[in-house]
C-alpha cells in the first residue's frame, strides 16, 4: 500500500517558531506529560472512532460500556447493530458510529483473520500510518492516536481541532489547510531526534493551549504567552507583532 506523500519541506522559520511554542507551553503547562492510558493498539483504535466530536468523558464511558456489554471486539463486530448502538448512546452520532466501528472491525478481520494490531510494532510510523489509513473509517488523527496513545508509543502527532485551531492562528499552518492534512505538514516541523514523549507533550500542549486560552470564540489573548508570536492574537488585541 502507498506510504503516505511526505509533506513540503518545513520552512526554517516555521520550525523554530514550532520549537519556541513548545518550549513555552512546556512551561506554561507542564512538560512531561503523563499517558492518560495504556491500552493495547486495537483498543484505542476503538476509543478513537468513538472520540470524533465526543468529549473525553463520554468518549470514555461508552467505551467502558461496549467492554461490559460484550465479551470482546468480535461479538461487538458480529452484534445486531441496534445493541452497539445502545452501549455507545452517549456518544455524538452512534447511530453513525455504530455500524461504522462493526465496518471497521469486518475489515480488519478480513485483512488479518482475525482482530489484532499487535503487527503494527514492527512497522515504522509512516508504515503503520499508511496500513491503519486504509481501513474504513480511519483517518489521519485515528491512525495517529493508535500509534501515540496506545501501548506502541509511537512518534506520531494526532492533531484535533484545539491542536489545529492554535496552528492556524500562529501560522504554523495556512487557515485553509483542513485537520487530515495538517498532520503531515504540523509532523514535518519537529526535531528529527525527538522520541515520542516529545511528540505527545507537543500535542498535549497546543490542545491544551487551545482549551484553556485559545478559545475558539472569544480568545484570551490578552493572558496568552505566545501573544507576540501570533498574529491573530496581535490583530485581536490591536497591537503590532515584535
Amino acid at each position: 500500500m502507498p506510504l503516505p506523500r511526505p509533506a513540503p519541506a518545513p520552512d526554517a522559520t516555521k520550525r523554530d517558531l514550532a520549537l519556541e511554542v513548545h518550549r513555552r507551553l512546556c512551561a506554561e503547562y507542564g512538560c512531561p506529560v503523563l499517558y492518560f492510558h495504556a491500552l493495547s493498539p486495537l483498543d484505542e483504535l476503538v476509543s478513537s472512532l468513538l472520540s470524533h466530536r465526543t468529549k473525553n468523558a463520554d468518549s470514555a464511558r461508552a467505551f467502558a460500556s461496549l467492554r461490559a456489554a460484550f465479551e470482546d471486539w468480535a461479538a461487538v463486530r458480529d452484534a445486531p447493530v441496534a445493541e452497539v448502538e445502545r452501549a455507545i448512546a452517549g456518544v455524538t452520532w452512534p447511530e453513525a458510529k455504530a455500524p461504522a466501528l462493526q465496518r471497521t472491525l469486518r475489515a480488519l478481520t478480513e485483512r488479518q483473520g482475525l482482530l489484532d494490531l499487535s503487527h503494527l510494532a514492527g512497522m515504522s510510523v509512516p508504515e503503520a500510518t499508511a496500513w491503519l489509513a486504509s481501513l474504513p473509517g480511519v483517518g489521519p488523527k485515528t491512525a495517529a492516536a493508535v500509534l501515540s496513545f496506545s501501548t506502541l508509543r509511537g512518534r506520531a502527532l494526532p492533531v484535533d481541532s484545539h491542536h489545529h485551531r492554535v496552528a492556524a492562528r500562529l501560522g504554523l499552518i495556512p487557515k485553509s489547510l483542513a485537520v487530515g492534512p495538517s498532520h503531515a505538514v504540523l509532523e514535518a516541523l519537529l526535531p528529527e531526534d525527538w522520541d515520542a514523549q516529545g511528540f505527545y507533550d507537543h500535542h498535549q500542549m497546543l490542545m491544551r493551549h487551545g482549551q484553556r486560552c485559545c478559545f475558539f470564540r472569544g480568545p484570551a489573548c490578552g493572558r496568552c504567552v505566545l501573544r507576540d508570536l501570533c498574529p491573530e492574537g496581535q490583530s485581536r488585541l490591536g497591537t503590532t507583532p515584535a
